[in-house]
């Protein structure tokens, strides 16, 4: 029989009830809150769902539920990452997943469970928030609390940097959203390194990703992007297995207009996805395709004149040589004649040096700032 574990007013998931709770606190957490946009609760659930989660292949997860007079105030998860620590020869574990009221005593609480957890566990040390993976939803919104989140990018309460930080766990590393419009879109230093970039690559043609051949275009990605970012702070490999799940959710809002492929003699050297800014037909819909939201989304659908660069990477070999910024500009013009008029780039780490140069070339500004934390165990 399924029981109900309890620690001082926080309950270790195990029941279908339990896990329900789990999924649903959000949906009351930011009701009435203006930029809040309700996940589909089907993808949620798919998230923490160890059979049909692809992560969990290599990976493990311990959810949380914290209580004040019998009613859910927070909740946490403890994660493993095992592929995330073969890779990296580390002892990391992570925590995800957060949401709280703001109540210092609850987030110390939720966290002290969590990460009790993840010691008995052995590792030494938590990161996160990963929601479960890196290649997920990562990070919590310090700043940009006035606008709508993209497209697969998270929002939270602008107390929640306190809160965590109360908990003992510090800053490991910033990212940033950049958002270039129409209006501030350089198109002259576009055209510029277009000119200097093609007048050093002769043989350089950017395409749309082909949409018919979706399973090799899907290879070419991988393999540009485990190559591009392997050196990168949180990398870890993607495997065909995610990438094409990935894939199968792309498939229903991928617009070749913005997604691109850059080749050099018919070699894949680059690329770039940019996803139509889906949110702004989920923040019509509470979080349900069924009965009704489907006909909502591809009614909506055609109103959506915002993109998000979900995904780039250039080879090794070719970074810093203005491929990127091309892709950028491939993006933007193409998106203009669709009706798409403002681009996020996210996420940058503040690392990151050459994209922010690239983003900044463009016309682009910061608008929301994502933080990663980091305590030892």
């Amino acid at each position: 029989m399924e029981t109900a574990l309890k620690t001082n007013g926080v309950t270790l998931v195990t029941t279908r009830e339990e896990r329900k709770q789990f999924l649903e606190f959000p949906y009351s957490h930011y009701e009435g809150d203006e930029h809040w946009i309700a996940p589909l609760r089907m993808e949620q659930k798919k998230l923490i769902d160890q059979d049909k989660n692809a992560f969990y292949n290599n990976g493990n997860i311990a959810m949380f539920l914290a209580e004040q007079n019998g009613k859910v105030c927070g909740r946490i998860a403890a994660i493993e990452d095992h592929r995330f620590n073969d890779f990296h020869d580390s002892n990391i574990g992570f925590f995800g997943f957060f949401e709280c009221i703001d109540d210092e005593s609850v987030a110390k609480l939720l966290f002290k469970v969590a990460t009790d957890w993840l010691a008995e566990k052995g590792y030494d040390d938590v990161l996160g928030p990963s929601n479960p993976s890196m290649m997920d939803e990562i990070g919590i919104l310090i700043d940009g609390f006035q606008y709508d989140p993209g497209i697969m990018m998270p929002y939270h309460k602008p107390y929640y940097d306190k809160l965590i930080k109360s908990a003992g766990l510090e800053k490991e590393m910033d990212m940033f959203a950049f958002r270039v419009t129409q209006e501030t879109v350089s198109f002259d230093r576009m055209y510029r390194a277009e000119e200097i970039v093609k007048r050093r690559y002769p043989r350089l043609r950017i395409r749309e990703v082909d949409l018919k051949n979706i399973e090799e275009e899907v290879e070419i990605v991988r393999n540009i992007f485990n190559e591009a970012w392997k050196d990168n702070w949180g990398f870890i490999p993607l495997t065909k297995e995610e990438l094409a799940a990935t894939a199968n959710d792309f498939k229903m809002i991928l617009d070749p207009k913005v997604a691109h492929i850059a080749e050099i003699g018919g070699e894949p050297i680059a690329f770039s996805i940019a996803l139509p800014d889906l949110n702004q037909v989920l923040k019509k819909m509470d979080g349900k395709l069924f009965p009704f939201g489907i006909f909502k989304l591809l009614w909506h659908k055609r109103n959506i004149n915002r993109i998000r660069t979900a995904l780039m990477g250039v080879m090794p070999q070719y970074q810093g040589k203005g491929i990127d910024a091309l892709l950028h500009k491939e993006a933007i013009l193409n998106g203009r004649e669709v009706g798409y008029k403002s681009s996020e780039m996210s996420w940058v780490l503040e690392t990151n040096t050459n994209m922010i140069r690239v983003a900044e070339r463009l016309g682009a500004k910061i608008e929301k700032t994502y933080r990663m934390y980091r305590k030892e165990l």
